[in-house]
């Protein structure tokens, strides 16, 4: 189930009266769903671009096409709009996009790049950083190689033991420690550089 707030609502359908009539709904689809690059898209849709076996909501002076593929990842989406003085802000939260976290049965190594993907990448993107994972040895010690801005960056090492080691260690008791496997030193655009 999609919950499509009122003001969201309101706002597709002036966006489906400035189509003067071509568009006979909007589509909602997933991009790239089950990875961490999984986004949303919405587009104006003709009865040509309708295969037939998405999911229909009627809304009033609209109707809203869930991309049948696409229903898995978007089941339990939030869509809202919130206007303001420059227009307004349209937000689809879909928390099952990015695919379903791992559970507990699954390896260290599964729910580590869970992890990684889900909560930490998305808080370096804003340095135009990111993480990956490089292995885990026995003794539960995690190894990462920093990239992008983080690679040369004088915080890296705040960052991976304030940041990144305390939220691994708190998900998962396996990990002893996190340590940084990267060669900061052939960083091109570190986000801050080290002194």
């Amino acid at each position: 189930m999609i919950n499509l707030t009122e003001s969201a609502q309101s706002y597709f359908q002036r966006l489906m009266q400035s189509q003067g009539g071509d568009a006979v709904g909007i589509r909602l689809s997933a991009v790239h769903p089950g990875t961490p690059r999984a986004d949303a898209r919405l587009e104006f849709c003709e009865h040509g671009d309708l295969l037939g076996d998405e999911w229909a909501i009627d809304c009033e002076g609209f109707t809203l096409y869930v991309d049948a593929p696409s229903v898995p990842f978007l089941d339990s989406a939030d869509i809202d709009f919130v206007g303001n003085a420059t227009g307004g802000q349209l937000t689809i939260k879909a928390p099952r996009i990015k695919g379903d976290q791992p559970q507990g049965d699954a390896s260290l190594v599964e729910r580590v790049q869970w992890l990684i993907e889900s909560e930490i990448n998305p808080q370096l993107a804003s340095h135009k950083g990111r993480v990956a994972l490089d292995s885990i040895d026995a003794d539960g010690v995690v190894y990462l190689r920093f990239g992008g801005g983080c690679q040369g960056c004088g915080m890296a090492d705040v960052t991976l033991k304030q940041g990144i080691e305390k939220t691994m260690i708190a998900k998962f008791p396996e990990v002893t420690a996190v340590r940084d496997a990267t060669d900061h030193a052939s960083g091109s655009a570190p986000y801050i550089a080290r002194g």
